[in-house]
């Protein structure tokens, strides 16, 4: 079927599901999330899939083996789509969407310090951001508390100079229109509107070289 829009019953599954996050209550709501939540997003990848590839769903459990938090089901449901470094998501706020280098390892990161150090680069990512900003994007990416070392404490891009990871976003929350096709067009606006920012960090960074057990060492 076509893509037809997110219902806000699928918003508000999640905000009954954040109130009561219980097996009991997945498994009597099971039904809306298959079919509010997950089908129409699986509509929406297959047509975003031409043009921004293929998409992972992630699961809706949560992994609570390590963590606090023991609550077991997660409150909005992402899907990436890796070959464009783009992200969309849908819980109770309404609609979210981002793109960029969200977990940049060790060798990426000293990649991306040394082009935003370096004048041409530098100046070349503060004009990509600020194209993204003008289509109403932010930038965001955890951060170092202070500039890494090996560069002035006053450099003119040290706010960026901290950034451990860089992608721009769109909160587009709960308009009317996310019930209708138009929600694709307005993601796919936001998304486009990401690729000067996406382009600079392929260009300028890229993938990982180092193996898989080696990428968390900073």
């Amino acid at each position: 079927m076509p893509f037809a829009g997110i219902s806000f019953a699928a918003l508000d599954f999640y905000e009954d599901l954040e109130a009561d996050n219980s097996k009991s209550f997945w498994t009597a709501h099971r039904s809306i999330y298959d079919e509010q939540v997950k089908a129409p997003l699986q509509e929406l990848a297959a047509e975003l899939a031409e043009e921004f590839g293929s998409a992972k769903f992630f699961r809706p459990f949560r992994d609570v083996r390590f963590a606090k938090d023991k609550t077991p089901y997660k409150t909005h449901q992402g899907v990436y789509f890796a070959e464009s470094r783009r992200y969309l998501q849908v819980s109770a706020a309404g609609l979210y969407a981002s793109g960029g280098y969200y977990d940049m390892a060790s060798d990426q990161l000293a990649r991306y310090r040394r082009a935003v150090g370096e004048e041409l680069p530098g100046q070349s990512l503060v004009q990509a951001i600020k194209l993204a900003t003008k289509s109403r994007l932010e930038l965001r990416g955890e951060q170092l508390s202070r500039i890494p070392s090996g560069f002035a404490k006053d450099h003119p891009r040290q706010e960026l100079l901290r950034h451990k990871s860089v992608w721009a976003t769109r909160e587009f929350g709960c308009p009317d229109w996310l019930q209708t096709p138009r929600a694709k067009a307005e993601l796919v606006r936001a998304w486009r509107a990401m690729q000067p920012l996406i382009d600079w960090l392929d260009k300028n960074v890229g993938p990982s070289d180092l193996p898989v057990a080696r990428r968390g060492e900073r």
